[in-house]
């Protein structure tokens, strides 16, 4: 099965027939009361009209399960095998060689829970983008170390279910409006916020005991200036401070 880019993969989303899935959607937090004037008047901007269109894919995609008979869903499943283990061979689609890459059980498709497909392609464009497979990769390794190790997927999907939770807040629509664009933008904090759990675990000799304390800690609104200065892996970051 060959393997697919996160742009070919996001284009077959961009054409599919996800009437379904958007039919799930809630695309902003909603607020009464107090919460909802304060929100009003000192929250972030809302988003561009253009840019809704983009945002709603995105959660869309969220609310899509994996399917088998999709064959683009297989071969999402199969590049993020081959990139992370380095095999040119596919795997079967059920068996404990998920459970290796950091998925709870066999199948992986019941770890995305509150992330959809876009916790899958999430890591899709982790591994497929050749300025981030370095850091996947060195994530990956970390994350089947004897002592520090801990489930690489799972704690990807972790990371995508509060990207979800940080668009549907609103807290991302002033970069996306700057950049005109949203889906690169949730990318962007996903890999910073890898990064930043993968630096405070290995540095800190973090544990999975730990591993609630580290992701929540992990944010990148905790990053000082001077770590969120220029690039990383050739991420643009500076805007989350």
């Amino acid at each position: 099965m060959p393997l697919i880019s996160f742009h070919e993969a996001l284009q077959y989303f961009q054409t599919a027939d996800l009437s379904e899935c958007r039919k799930k959607i809630q695309p902003t937090v909603r607020r009464r009361g107090l919460s909802a004037v304060a929100h009003f008047f000192f929250g972030p901007p809302r988003l561009l009209q253009q840019l809704q269109g983009e945002r709603d894919l995105a959660l869309a995609i969220a609310q899509c399960g994996l399917d088998n008979n999709e064959n683009v869903h297989m071969r999402i499943l199969q590049t993020i095998y081959k990139k992370l283990t380095g095999s040119k061979f596919d795997c079967p689609r059920y068996g404990t060689h998920w459970e290796e890459l950091g998925f709870q059980g066999m199948d992986p498709g019941t770890d995305l829970r509150g992330t959809g497909l876009f916790g899958l392609i999430q890591i899709l464009y982790f591994v497929m983008d050749s300025r981030t497979l370095p850091l996947a990769r060195d994530i990956f390794k970390l994350s089947q170390h004897e002592l520090q190790n801990f489930p690489f997927c799972v704690m990807s999907v972790n990371i995508t279910r509060i990207v979800i939770h940080v668009l549907r807040e609103e807290r991302l629509s002033r970069e996306c409006n700057r950049r005109q664009q949203v889906i690169t933008v949730l990318n962007d904090l996903y890999v910073a916020t890898f990064l930043r759990l993968y630096s405070i675990w290995k540095t800190q000799q973090k544990t999975i005991s730990d591993s609630g304390f580290v992701l929540k800690g992990a944010f990148p609104c905790i990053f000082s200036k001077r770590e969120l200065q220029g690039k990383c892996y050739g991420v643009e970051i500076s805007w989350l401070v």
